[in-house]
């Protein structure tokens, strides 16, 4: 998985769902395109350089997730979403 490639923007509905969890601050479980599994506090989405990311403050360090870079997320209260790229 490669910074470098041309960012895909995912579903609206999946943006939204991100949103939400960052405004309840909600403890997100999340997967990566390669497999790396990630848990933390969902804070704020950010956008840098036409690149969206989801900030993920965790005990040890905060995390920028690029979001064309997360396959899933979860939570107890909002179950487990799998990312859709817009095409």
């Amino acid at each position: 998985m490669s910074i470098d490639t041309e960012y895909q923007p995912i579903n609206c509905d999946d943006y939204e769902n991100l949103e939400l969890a960052c405004q309840r601050q909600l403890h997100l479980h999340v997967k990566l395109l390669d497999g790396a599994l990630f848990e933390g506090k969902a804070k704020e989405l950010i956008l840098r350089k036409k690149v969206e990311y989801l900030l993920v403050e965790s005990k040890e360090e905060t995390r920028e997730l690029r979001l064309d870079h997360i396959t899933s997320f979860s939570n107890p209260e909002i179950g487990t979403i799998v990312i859709e790229h817009s095409s």
